[in-house]
């Protein structure tokens, strides 16, 4: 993976059209960047009509025109030192949404740029080292310049999980959050961090450039200041405080927007990524389709594809894809890479000063749910309980907890020789009492996914999360002594948290149903792809496949060797089943918990067997019931 890192940023050095943009600029020298040798001074009759215009400047020599200019389409600009104009005959420019209006430049200053074909530059009150490309529109923007040389933000060092720094991690323009991931835990293998930093320094000398670059299509509008800033095709400034040091990638169909009263720093926005209603990005890296919006504030960190922050503040964070985070809330020193959770209102993800030094870092799991008012303690490490919640108003010790799809809540009650600090544990409680959230995730993140160049396996049943429920099954069942209640003192991985007997005994049949379908799931699977093959055959017979290799074994593990295909995808059958029987349980308890609280919650809210997602559900079970009854007809029931 290091290598593919490593070549993840080779490629970016020749491909990214945001260093291309610098490389044009360079290349040209004094000639002109979008139209070359066929920019040509303007002539005295020129001259004369854009002064007739109101137009001026200290030196008409060194403007240049492209063939085709029209002065008519130039008013009210003053020009100071090397400028090029392109051939403005579009009547379609947009510089308010819902008027039209001719391309040109108007009520503007304009110093050693370069602005191309049907561009329109209105009330700028200065536009200084830029090539504005065919297209673009800048109206009603104080300074959009560029002064001196520039990386657009480009090799910024961002104190990812640490905030005095340890696993600092530099950035560029095409980064995905799989790269920032390896760059931040790599700390023990210094050959392939001075190998990428080495790569980042060589894409930094490629981007710089002292002239900006504001691509065709792209909008800036209603904006005090743009200062040393990339704006990609089809990109929308429309209405910010500020834009400085910024790269912002964006394509026609893949708009990147900065918009009312946000504020841009030191950062780098890729495709699709959206700054909203006054919200602050400062040193940080959003990922294709984020979005930071209402007040939200990110700092120094990195936010993956899909998701999104909302009144809430992150600060040095690699908060990786899907996670959702709109309300106030607090997200410091995180390291959560595989994303897909979610942090409730009030959530304080965020102790890691413990008055020495704010040096203190947690490691989130994918699928981590912080619910409202959490207080988590630092250091923490989560990464192998995926998919487990934090109940409100849970305040939780500095641990490491290694049991997925755990309940932490607050102590049912309290106990002799367990210190009161300690919260209860339930692992397996969301598979066995919540899997209509899970089941509802797959789907959601699905459904959610705009992300074209990061690739997702939505699944939460795959051979690492099954990894960790077979471990942990396997420490829940080697305790030698049954006891009330354990800790982790006697079951490794509990964290600081205890766990009552009936809890373990439930944990370990939910792990080995749900462990059990997984396999099942892959048999049918194999079955479908493998049509005519003896089934049980299959079930004793090694393969290449990885994936297969592992549901095999399981299945050998669980069911032992005499196990018949058919019966075990009979077994498939009545496990999708009862999921399907759970999902709908698990949302009914809103119905009846709401009924015994509202009076009139039935009337104002869908039953659960309404719901869309349980009807999904069954509709989804009822088709590979159908499928497994063919399946085992076509095997004769053997």
């Amino acid at each position: 993976m290091k290598s593919k890192v490593l070549n993840n940023v080779r490629k970016a050095i020749r491909t990214s059209r945001v260093i291309a943009a610098s490389k044009a600029i360079r290349k040209a020298g004094k000639r002109s960047v979008l139209f070359g040798a066929k920019a040509k001074r303007v002539s005295h009759a020129i001259v004369a009509a854009l002064e007739a215009n109101g137009c001026w400047c200290e030196d008409w020599s060194r403007v240049k025109a492209a063939a085709g200019f029209d002065p008519a389409r130039v008013l009210h600009v003053g020009f100071i030192g090397d400028v090029v104009l392109g051939r403005f005959a579009s009547d379609s420019v947009q510089p308010v949404e819902g008027l039209a209006a001719p391309s040109g430049l108007y009520d503007s200053i304009v110093a050693d740029s370069e602005i191309g074909n049907d561009a329109f530059v209105g009330q700028v009150k200065m536009l200084s080292n830029y090539v504005v490309k065919s297209k673009a529109t800048l109206f009603n923007c104080g300074t959009v310049t560029v002064t001196g040389e520039t990386d657009f933000a480009s090799g910024t060092e961002l104190p990812i999980a640490i905030e005095t720094g340890g696993r600092d991690t530099r950035i560029f323009g095409e980064m995905s959050c799989v790269d920032a991931e390896w760059v931040g835990r790599s700390r023990d293998d210094q050959e392939f961090l001075a190998a990428y930093n080495r790569l980042v320094d060589e894409y930094v000398r490629a981007v710089r450039s002292g002239k900006g670059t504001i691509e065709s299509g792209a909008r800036i509008v209603h904006t005090p200041k743009v200062l040393n800033a990339y704006v990609g095709e089809g990109a929308v400034i429309d209405g910010a405080t500020l834009v400085q040091n910024a790269t912002i990638i964006s394509s026609a169909d893949e708009k990147t927007e900065v918009l009312d009263g946000a504020y841009v720093r030191n950062s780098i926005l890729q495709w699709g990524s959206e700054v909203a209603s006054m919200a602050i990005v400062d040193a940080s890296l959003l990922t294709e389709h984020s979005h930071v919006e209402r007040h939200g504030k990110v700092t120094q960190s990195i936010l993956g594809p899909n998701t999104g922050v909302a009144e809430g503040e992150v600060t040095a964070s690699l908060c990786g894809p899907f996670v959702g985070f709109h309300h106030q809330a607090l997200l410091i020193a995180t390291f959560w890479p595989e994303g897909k959770g979610n942090v409730g209102y009030g959530a304080n993800v965020g102790s890691n000063h413990t008055s020495k030094a704010p040096d203190q870092e947690l490691w989130a799991g994918e699928g981590t749910f912080f619910g409202l008012g959490v207080n988590i303690k630092f250091p923490s490490d989560f990464t192998k309980a995926p998919y487990s919640i934090i109940a409100s108003g849970v305040a939780t010790l500095p641990q490491k907890v290694t049991f997925p799809f755990s309940l932490i809540n607050s102590p049912s009650e309290s106990y002799p020789h367990v210190s009161p600090a300690y919260n209860e544990i339930m692992p397996a409680w969301v598979l066995s009492d919540n899997i209509y959230t899970i089941r509802r995730n797959e789907g959601k993140y699905k459904a959610r996914n705009k992300a074209r160049r990061s690739k997702f396996v939505f699944d939460v049943f795959r051979p690492d999360i099954v990894e960790l429920m077979l471990d942990g099954r396997r420490r829940l069942s080697e305790v030698a002594q049954r006891k009330e209640l354990y800790t982790d003192r006697d079951i490794n991985g509990l964290g600081k948290n205890y766990m009552l007997e009936r809890t373990r005994a439930d944990a370990i049949e939910t792990y080995t149903f749900y462990i059990r379908y997984y396999a099942l799931l892959g048999l049918m699977k194999r079955v479908e792809s493998a049509p005519g093959k003896d089934l049980d055959g299959l079930l004793v017979t090694k393969t290449r496949d990885r994936r297969w290799e592992h549901e095999r074994q399981i299945l050998l593990s669980e069911f032992g060797t005499d196990a018949k295909g058919a019966e075990l995808l009979t077994r498939l059958s009545e496990a999708l089943q009862k999921i399907a029987t759970d999902t709908q349980v698990s949302k009914e308890k809103d119905d009846l918990r709401g009924a015994r609280i509202i009076d009139d919650y039935p009337h104002a809210h869908k039953p659960a067997a309404e719901d869309k997602f349980v009807k999904q559900t069954w509709e989804d079970t009822k088709v590979l019931q159908d499928k497994i009854k063919l399946l085992v007809a076509k095997l004769g029931g053997k």
